[in-house]
């Protein structure tokens, strides 16, 4: 039984989980950023609704992400739960939808728009797993798009900052981008060119990161975690540049996922939400114990 539950936790990938979410207690605290001196309030109630939205629809997407590739699993990868024979395809199927269900039913306790949102990301999440994952320029737009989306999906706690704030989901859509391009070669190594071109994308997520969140909402706190974020992104990054080796590789897409935990931090730090900052940085221990016992990729 216990080999078991662990064969479904694998298919879930708990420690990007964790990072998503972070994502929606940022989309939150930047709603407060944007409309600030109206009173808000964060409740944990909301917070908490966000949260398990996200697991579902995360969890949801990484199971059928294996459900598509069974069959490319089980060349490359035959590890892995469905290949391995430790979940059978059709289980996996079920328990993503039910995964998928629950991000969307409690995105509804919200608000109809954070259940649009949410229904959408189920959307973007299966066509990338199906299709755009294997089409060089759809594959890591779409992907970005899910955690775009799942950075509004946390922006929806307050209705009325979305006209403000929706624009800035581009910033982890670029940045999943990046993440993206750099894990095509996490199986037979990577070329230098795409490589170098995650890099400048992670530039710019910096920049825009800084521009919007650390010089809007002001803190020594937000710029200490951007320069973690960035040290943590670039340093396994320049070593697969220079080896361009598929360890590597997998490596530098395992710390850039990792590092969006601190990359929420900075716009949770911005908004001068200092024990909600806390509590978004104690994820990545979590993240990483987790990544331990779970593959990320």
């Amino acid at each position: 039984m216990r080999r078991m539950w662990k064969a479904y936790l694998q298919l879930m990938r708990p420690a990007n989980v964790v990072t998503a979410v972070s994502d929606v207690l940022a989309g939150a605290a930047i709603s407060t950023i944007y409309l600030e001196g109206e009173g808000l309030d964060l409740s944990v109630f909301s917070l908490a609704i966000l949260s398990v939205s996200t697991i579902g629809l995360y969890g949801g997407g990484v199971v059928f992400n294996d459900v598509f590739d069974a069959k490319l699993d089980a060349k490359e990868r035959p590890e892995r739960p469905i290949p391995s024979g430790k979940v059978p395809l059709k289980h996996a199927m079920v328990f993503g939808s039910l995964l998928f269900a629950v991000g969307v039913l409690a995105a509804g306790f919200l608000t109809a728009i954070s259940c649009a949102i949410a229904i959408s990301i189920t959307l973007m999440c299966l066509l990338y797993d199906k299709w755009a994952k294997h089409h060089f320029v759809a594959g890591p737009i779409v992907m970005g798009l899910c955690r775009g989306l799942n950075l509004m999906l946390g922006m929806s706690i307050f209705v009325a900052a979305l006209p403000q704030v929706w624009m800035l989901s581009f910033i982890p859509i670029i940045y999943i981008a990046a993440i993206t391009t750099i894990s095509r070669g996490e199986v037979h190594g990577g070329k230098k060119i795409p490589l170098l071109f995650s890099a400048l994308l992670y530039a710019i997520v910096i920049g825009f990161v800084t521009y919007f969140g650390v010089l809007k909402g002001g803190g020594w706190l937000g710029m200490a975690i951007l320069i973690v974020f960035a040290a943590m992104i670039y340093t396994p990054l320049l070593k697969a540049i220079k080896t361009q080796a598929a360890g590597d590789i997998r490596k530098s897409v395992k710390y850039g996922v990792l590092a969006l935990i601190f990359m929420n931090a900075v716009w949770v730090a911005a908004a001068g939400l200092t024990g909600l900052t806390v509590v978004v940085l104690s994820l990545f221990p979590i993240s990483i114990w987790l990544s331990k016992m779970f593959s990320v990729t």
